[in-house]
């Protein structure tokens, strides 16, 4: 797979674990890869939301 393609399903997999409530720790990327950022990025809006929905 090539780099935009590895960052891509990163944001996605981010996305899906904050949807499903997995902590932020669950992210399978080391600290050192830009993966991790992407990661993170679908993470925390996909939590946002998560966390406003279950507040309604």
């Amino acid at each position: 797979m090539g780099t935009r393609e590895d960052i891509a399903r990163a944001v996605q997999d981010g996305a899906e674990a904050g949807r499903t409530g997995q902590p932020p720790t669950a992210c399978p990327h080391p600290r050192t890869l830009l993966l991790r950022t992407a990661w993170i990025r679908g993470y925390a809006p996909a939590r946002r939301e998560r966390e406003q929905d279950r507040a309604e």
